[in-house]
């Protein structure tokens, strides 16, 4: 059965009235702002509750208070009678709530119900006095019952499965300036210690909390000018001894040939990036210095909110990537790849990768760098099953609803 969280249902609540401007807060002023286009709809916060708790019982029940609002000044006062304005205005909350409460209810094509009126908890009330003499106004009362919430375990978390090298995460563990949102430290949720850093708060990215970003989660941005921003891990990028690994991140890459992750040795070339091309597609490199593993997408990708995993193993990568339209799951072969090349020797980077600036004696530089958000970034020092890696997905996408 779907979950219905308060976001979905404010945000159908507003959908459902096409007629004025539709709001929800709290305020006791509803003319106030000679900007308002009435009818008006105000939602105000709700209670709730939930009155039984079982593993699988999520029926949280609202209590809703909404108002309805439409202006009665002189001109409509000569032309309509007062009653008659009042019917209109009740007839259009009697709409508004009849749609509201049709997108929760069972169809032919689904015939499941996630939601439904609560009986006898209906009341509308004629507010007399609103504001002033030339407002009018119908206050609703309901209760309504949703499906919000499973509490059976329904996720596996990434340190349940072996091998978990780096856990990464906007909302946790990160040390930053409240009055500026700068990000210093990003601390490893694994217990490994291999955390990321910036001492430069020219370079600190920002961290925006929830409500600051379009997935309404704690998120980190990265910005290009009037500097850049980035991270650096505090240890070498752990892999296997057979030098395989698996990569996650959550983030939205706003431009072309953008970084989310790096790792660069500047002694043998070898490499790994994630990020976007210069087409704007997303695509994965590891490279031993020579031979290349190269995947990517086939769509455009930039600006959208996405879950990109990378793994390796031996000769051979795999790219798995989703956001809310697309879906690849695509590997590649290369037999003149060096299978044991290490990519232990070095720092890997949040934000940007590296090349070399081609003089002599040769220098890492940075490059690509991120113009974008990031929400959580996941090593593992190994190869993980696509069992294994569609938990891991299942997680992201749980708590960021890609798609």
């Amino acid at each position: 059965m779907a979950i219905v969280r308060l976001t979905d249902i404010v945000a159908t609540m507003k959908d459902k009235w096409t007629y004025g401007d539709k709001f929800f807060g709290y305020t006791e002023e509803f003319n106030d702002n000679h900007n308002t286009q009435y009818p008006s709809l105000l939602i105000t916060p709700p209670d709730s509750v939930y009155p039984e708790v079982t593993p699988r019982n999520g029926w949280e029940e609202y209590s809703f208070e909404v108002y309805f609002s439409d202006l009665y000044n002189r001109t409509e006062q000569k032309n309509e009678s007062i009653e008659q304005r009042w019917d209109n205005l009740q007839d259009l909350a009697n709409e508004w709530l009849d749609m509201f409460l049709k997108s929760y209810m069972g169809t032919q094509a689904h015939k499941t119900t996630i939601a439904y009126l609560m009986d006898g908890s209906l009341t509308i009330e004629r507010k007399k006095e609103v504001a002033n003499d030339q407002l009018l106004q119908l206050k609703m009362n309901f209760g309504y019952r949703i499906f919000s919430k499973c509490f059976a375990p329904v996720s596996n978390y990434p340190n349940q499965i072996s091998g978990l090298a780096s856990w990464l995460r906007a909302d946790s563990n990160v040390t930053f300036s409240i009055p500026t949102k700068k990000v210093s430290i990003v601390g490893d949720g694994s217990g490994n210690g291999n955390g990321v850093a910036q001492t430069d708060k020219a370079f600190q990215p920002l961290r925006y909390t929830y409500g600051g970003g379009a997935l309404d989660k704690t998120q980190f941005t990265f910005f290009t000018t009037p500097d850049y921003s980035f991270l650096v891990s505090d240890n070498k990028l752990v892999t296997s001894e057979s030098n395989d690994f698996s990569i996650f991140e959550v983030s939205r890459v706003n431009a072309v040939s953008n970084a989310v992750f790096g790792y660069y040795n500047l002694t043998d070339g070898s490499l790994i990036e994630m990020g976007t091309n210069a087409a704007g597609s997303y695509e994965v490199s590891v490279s031993d210095g020579e031979a290349v593993l190269l995947l990517r997408t086939e769509t455009v990708n930039t600006g959208k909110y996405h879950i990109g995993a990378l793994r390796k193993k031996g000769q051979r990568a795999y790219l798995d990537y989703y956001d809310s339209s697309n879906s690849y799951s695509v590997n590649s072969n290369n037999e003149g790849f060096q299978i044991n090349k290490s990519y232990s020797e070095e720092k890997f980077r949040i934000g940007c990768t590296q090349i070399t600036d081609g003089l002599l004696p040769p220098a890492a530089i940075n490059t690509r760098y991120l113009d974008g958000d990031l929400q959580e970034v996941i090593t593992y020092d190994r190869k993980l099953t696509d069992a294994e890696t569609a938990k891991v997905v299942d997680y992201l996408n749980k708590k960021y609803r890609i798609y």
